[in-house]
């Protein structure tokens, strides 16, 4: 029975507890006395305290991110109720800040606040030799790579097999955007090359296909960047994904030699634009060259095969509807295989909260900490752009839709056009959620030929090649009176496990 159970409640099944293999493999003698259990936010905390309590353990440390915070909670409170003899130990961005308020915190005996890869260890070692710490926040510095044991030969060949692989090449940001975390992870750390790589290639001969590399800012270091790239192209084979998280006004010439040799889909970069406004970009502190931004995208879209996901952010301060709008234009043209609509957070600890009395930003006191309104845009307004981001990830970006979305606006704006189709999908099925792809698609239609009077023999044919995408061979019964004397399209070659790109692709 182990000592030591690592746990957290991920967002999704498929999902690893990327944070909780760095702590297992830093525990050091304590290692042999440690058990690892991962849960996800979809399962009842009860039965989830249940599981734990099973181990039998003395210490149980959770990981606490913004989107578990609220189960999480419950979850401490039925520990503590049926055995508060356990000793909860908490770590993680959410409980690194502002701990004192949290109802959370109040719960749990220890937070470990900051990176806590080598601290947690020496904390559970004081506990179990009966000198449990003094204070119950305690802070832990950023370790160095060289200090820390690597964390790849935890992944179990089941994780392999069935979850997202995480690693990173480095840690920390540069950059100082007042919304995001990571602006205060600084500085930025090297994992040491020749061990990182050895790590990657233990992963590639036991047959892991997905990674998603965590650096905040990979294609910072061009040198270990290009490294990289490099290694993975040399062992690439069909089947392989790597997702990065690029700066995307940097892109120079030495990395665009060997992305361009990547075969399509097996690239995804992670490029965060957030905003077009230069001055709402200057009061966060974000700092980007929109034309070689741009200059990026095009190389992207027109040389390679990379799959290009991109971000924008609605609700920041002094940015209007208007603004919003034009954002979104011009990142569409630019033509992004998918756009996240985000709304801001306030999560805890970012300096963004510098602007709320200014800009009379008022947020949701439940995670994940929306912004409600602010000075340009009112709740109302607010709500029918948080409906905007979510009919948008359902059309825009799900891949479900590659032909037939750019009907909805036509010759037009992209935001205005969708916007209207936003508004009128709500009107017709009152929820964001919970909407089946069939009928979804049926609503897409009636939209497309009833209020924006689109011949149905435009309309049909696009959302039938957009179904075949998907796998699909049948007509929908909405739309075989219009297929007549349309061909099916070219069956295409797609991946079992990344149906989202594959239909972006194809």
């Amino acid at each position: 029975m182990p000592d030591i159970v690592l746990a957290t409640l991920n967002a999704k099944f498929i999902h690893s507890a990327f944070g909780l293999r760095y702590l297992m493999a830093n525990l050091g003698p304590l290692q042999s006395r440690a058990a690892l259990a991962e849960f996800d936010i979809h399962q009842r905390p009860v039965d989830v305290a249940e599981s734990l309590l099973a181990h039998g353990p003395k210490i149980i440390g959770l990981g606490i991110y913004i989107w578990n915070a609220a189960p999480s909670t419950e979850l401490v409170a039925l520990l503590k109720r049926i055995m508060p003899e356990v000793t909860v130990v908490l770590g993680g961005p959410e409980v690194s800040y502002e701990t004192e308020s949290q109802p959370l915190v109040q719960l749990a005996d220890f937070v470990v606040t900051g990176e806590a890869d080598l601290k947690f260890a020496e904390v559970c070692r004081r506990i179990l030799e009966g000198q449990p710490p003094a204070e119950k926040i305690i802070p832990a510095p950023p370790p160095e790579f060289s200090q820390l044991a690597l964390p790849y030969d935890l992944y179990t060949d089941a994780d392999l097999e069935h979850r997202i692989i995480y690693v990173e090449a480095s840690r920390g940001c540069p950059f100082e955007c007042e919304f995001c975390l990571s602006s205060l992870d600084i500085p930025v750390r090297q994992a040491p090359l020749p061990d990182f790589l050895g790590a990657l290639q233990r992963l590639l001969d036991r047959g892991a296909r997905h990674f998603k590399f965590v650096d905040r800012t990979f294609n910072l270091n061009l040198a270990a960047s290009r490294a990289v790239l490099e290694f993975l192209l040399a062992r690439h084979r069909p089947g392989l994904f790597f997702h990065f998280e690029m700066v995307p006004d940097r892109l120079p010439a030495s990395l665009r030699e060997v992305i361009v040799r990547f075969p399509p889909g097996a690239l995804q970069f992670e490029a965060g634009v957030q905003t077009f406004n230069e001055a709402v970009a200057q009061r966060i502190q974000r700092r980007q060259n929109y034309a070689k931004l741009a200059e990026n995208f095009r190389f992207l879209r027109q040389e390679t095969g990379v799959h290009i996901h991109s971000d924008l952010v609605f609700g920041l301060p002094g940015e209007s509807l208007e603004s919003m709008a034009a954002g979104f234009d011009r990142l569409v043209a630019l033509r992004p295989h998918e756009i996240q609509v985000g709304i801001l957070k306030r999560l805890r600890g970012a300096p963004i909260a510098r602007h709320a009395d200014e800009w009379q930003m008022a947020y949701s006191p439940n995670p994940p900490y929306e912004i409600l309104q602010h000075r340009l845009v009112d709740f109302a307004t607010m709500q029918k752009l948080k409906r905007f981001a979510r009919y948008w990830d359902l059309v825009g970006n799900s891949g479900n839709f590659v032909e037939a979305t750019p009907l909805i606006w036509g010759a037009g704006s992209p935001f205005a056009g969708f916007w209207r189709f936003s508004e009128w999908l709500f009107a017709q099925a009152g929820r964001t959620d919970s909407i089946a792809l069939l009928r979804l698609m049926e609503w897409l239609f009636r939209f497309l030929t009833g209020e924006l009077k689109l011949d149905p023999r435009l309309a049909a044919p696009a959302l039938w090649h957009d179904y075949q995408r998907g796998g699909r061979s049948d007509k929908p019964g909405f739309l075989v009176a219009h297929l007549s004397e349309v061909a099916p399209l070219q069956a295409t070659p797609r991946s079992r496990s990344l149906k989202r790109q594959a239909r972006h692709q194809a």
